[in-house]
């Protein structure tokens, strides 16, 4: 059970493992793009692509899809990035249960944008989690687990890559321990339990009083969608690729720009950011070198002050 690109690793190996797929779930066609054409998620092409049986339920929850799973008496059922929350009555057809592939190190950022709230909040360490799932949002027992670091600069999209290929190799490590039984269930620690809510254009306004650590970690965290913002003389624009050039600048004015000629240096609470991309609305993302370009920018204007 999968929907999104995340998904299809784990899918992918599972296929090239031989391992007997009696049907993918994934959620119904969605309208997409300008032109609102009724678009599959990236697992039914998949699932289509290798002959496999494709159930699209509107409500996991639906007596109808139900029975249909009960039917099928699988051993196991595996859930990756599926996008609804799964009822007591389907957790308990799998001879097995239902395991889940999460994108974090639970009990840390249970939730639905557990890799984008790993970078907003600077975290040094994220990794994947399988569960046993229960009724709750990603509470059941963890059976394996896998750390890696987050890279300095790396943004959601590039993490949010990097996870789910991994997510592949991982799922097969966890399923041949599982046929040995060398896995063991731990419970989550409730103590420990932090949630990844779903991401909301609100919070993608840049507060320049804020650290040099803090802005970078936001608009790495918000890359590639929905982005960080700020305002240019009343226009919104959006802002890509920071670095961070000074932590202990005195003095500063939030959001000041101080150097606009050939790259564009910026104040903040604590220092200087230097930004490397740009994106104006209804355009492209370009390099600030392109950008200042065809757009001047007084040095001393402030950003975020209409």
């Amino acid at each position: 059970m999968g929907t999104p690109e995340f998904a299809l690793p784990c899918l992918d190996s599972l296929i090239k493992n031989s391992y007997r797929l009696l049907g993918v779930v994934t959620q119904p066609d969605r309208p997409k793009g300008r032109g609102k054409k009724l678009t599959p998620p990236p697992v039914k092409v998949l699932a289509q692509k290798h002959s496999i049986e494709v159930l699209q339920p509107e409500r996991a929850s639906d007596t109808d899809f139900l029975q249909i799973i009960e039917s099928k008496t699988p051993d196991l059922i595996i859930v990756v990035a599926f996008g609804q929350i799964l009822k007591k009555e389907l957790l308990e057809i799998p001879l097995f249960g239902v395991i889940n592939v999460h994108a974090s190190l639970l009990p840390k950022y249970r939730g639905a944008a557990p890799i984008h709230w790993a970078i907003i909040n600077g975290e040094k360490q994220t990794g994947l989690t399988i569960m046993r799932m229960d009724e709750g949002l990603d509470t059941g027992p963890i059976l394996y687990q896998k750390m890696i670091p987050i890279k300095e600069d790396e943004t959601t999209g590039e993490l949010h890559d990097r996870l789910a290929t991994l997510g592949g190799e991982f799922l097969i490590e966890s399923l041949e321990r599982m046929k040995t039984e060398k896995i063991k269930e731990i419970p989550q620690d409730e103590d420990m339990a932090s949630y990844a809510p779903k991401i909301d254009k609100s919070i993608s306004t840049i507060r320049w009083e804020k650290s040099c650590s803090e802005i970078c970690s936001l608009i790495r965290g918000l890359d590639p969608w929905p982005g960080a913002s700020t305002t240019l003389k009343g226009e919104t624009i959006k802002i890509f690729r920071p670095k961070i050039i000074n932590t202990q600048k005195a003095n500063t004015t939030p959001g000041r720009i101080i150097k606009s000629k050939s790259s564009l240096m910026i104040e903040t609470g604590d220092g200087i950011l230097e930004i490397l991309e740009i994106q104006l609305p209804g355009k492209r993302r370009m390099g600030i070198k392109e950008f200042l370009q065809g757009h001047r920018i007084d040095e001393g204007t402030i950003l975020g002050k209409d």
